[in-house]
């Protein structure tokens, strides 16, 4: 064997360097601040992951964190309406601002970079990824907790953020039906396959509790969430029943003034 000259371009050897796997991780903008990132994930979509999203935010900051959400959700971005948030995002030499809600919660999205916001995003797979990536790498965040409300499944805008964003856990939220079991099992096989720790699954829709007497009424059948959790050795963090308030501040862009505890097990984990 040759001496080496550490230009594998012109050499044919299998060594070390050359077949250690390659990181595809992305440093974040030289101006930002970041703590640490968690990543809001669910293997289909309409489980309510952007609702789980938004309020870990908000029970962050109300803890006295500096907390930010990058919606990578490109194609269907809701948080920016769950917060009342409108304005453009701006920018200056350094990168892109992040806009603030009115308790001070970081976010970035596409439906802030739109002339319409109701504009639909026609993009291709890569594209999407490439803006996901800048979301990241651009944005001056200033923040103790970054939140990612990923896009459901696991296509190209997720593989980008395992990938190039240094994750420091996810949490999986998934529905109460039966096929929550196959759901959660291919959120949990990405996560291992890139590396990721998985901090736990959240039940969300659970039940509704009858206002009259109390009583939970479980619409989409005995929840299966819990035992495909354990299935995994995946605690379940919590349940969340289907909350008509919420649902109504959430439409109204006041998510921040929902007071519901549900997720408080999820926010001491993290913290």
């Amino acid at each position: 064997m040759s001496e080496c000259t550490h230009d594998c371009s012109t050499c044919g050897e299998s060594c070390g360097e050359r077949t250690e796997p390659q990181s595809f991780l992305k440093p974040h903008n030289p101006a930002a601040r970041v703590g640490k990132v968690y990543g809001v994930v669910s293997g289909k979509g309409g489980v309510g992951k952007s609702m789980v999203t938004s309020q870990l935010a908000v029970l962050a900051r109300r803890a006295g964190r500096r907390v930010g959400v990058l919606d990578a959700d490109v194609t269907g971005p809701s948080i920016p309406k769950a917060f009342g948030v409108h304005q453009r995002a701006m920018a200056d030499e350094r990168g892109m601002l992040p806009v603030e809600t009115k308790t001070g919660i970081q976010l970035i999205s596409v439906n802030l970079l739109l002339d319409d916001e109701t504009d639909p995003v026609i993009w291709r797979g890569p594209v999407i990824g490439g803006v996901v990536t800048q979301f990241w790498t651009d944005v001056i965040w200033d923040v103790d907790y970054l939140f990612v409300d990923m896009p459901p499944g696991t296509g190209d805008v997720a593989l980008s953020v395992f990938q190039s964003i240094p994750l420091d856990g996810i949490i999986i939220v998934a529905s109460p039906q039966e096929l929550v079991s196959m759901v959660v099992e291919k959120a949990v096989k990405m996560a291992e396959m890139m590396s990721v720790p998985i901090l736990g699954v959240v039940e969300n829709m659970s039940c509704l509790i009858c206002p009259d007497c109390g009583r939970e009424i479980p619409l989409f059948g005995q929840g299966k969430t819990e035992a495909a959790a354990e299935a995994h050795g995946l605690p379940l963090l919590a349940r969340m029943p289907i909350d008509p308030t919420l649902a109504q501040l959430t439409d109204e862009g006041r998510i921040e003034d929902h007071q519901s505890q549900q997720l408080t097990p999820v926010i001491e984990a993290i913290l």
